[in-house]
């Protein structure tokens, strides 16, 4: 083989390299995906729960996103959206029980803090986390309602 064919080869090689260690890099955050409710292995010590939930969570340019269907504990369905950043700011969310903000810490690469804020303070502070196999997420959430409610919780998730 001569000179300029090895060299050849070995750029195309490094290209390879590159792209698979970019996209290792790129590694999909472990919230990211769809999660249904287990209602019998949750636990709700104040307040009665929700009768089920699915959650959907996308991160895209450092932005999650959650949508989360569900049916109430009194049979009416719920829908809750946001779109923020980990970066402790406040960001819109409509359809919660706890408030009309959220803000969003990450606390290490499976566990998060999320606090919905009513009138500038935190209502609901929930800790979600992803265990290791990735197939069950734990949210435990304190707080209140608007309605003045008390929320305690421990909701267990499955990957769907």
């Amino acid at each position: 083989m001569n000179r300029s064919k090895r060299i050849f080869c070995l750029a195309a090689a490094l290209v390879v390299a590159f792209s698979f260690g970019a996209r290792a890099a790129e590694a999909k955050d472990p919230l990211e995906g769809t999660w249904v409710l287990n209602v019998d292995k949750s636990t709700f010590r104040v307040a009665p729960g929700p009768r089920g939930q699915t959650r959907t969570y996308s991160v895209e340019n450092g932005m999650e996103k959650l949508v989360a269907r569900g049916v109430s504990w009194d049979k009416k369905p719920t829908l809750v959206r946001y779109a923020a950043r980990y970066d402790g700011k406040d960001y819109e969310m409509t359809g919660s029980l706890g408030g009309n903000k959220i803000s969003l810490r990450r606390i290490d690469s499976h566990t998060t803090e999320s606090s919905q804020k009513r009138e500038g303070k935190a209502a609901i502070v929930a800790t979600r986390t992803v265990s290791a196999d990735g197939k069950m997420l734990t949210v435990v959430s304190k707080g209140t309602t608007a309605e003045g409610q008390e929320i305690d919780s421990i909701l267990i998730f499955e990957r769907r």
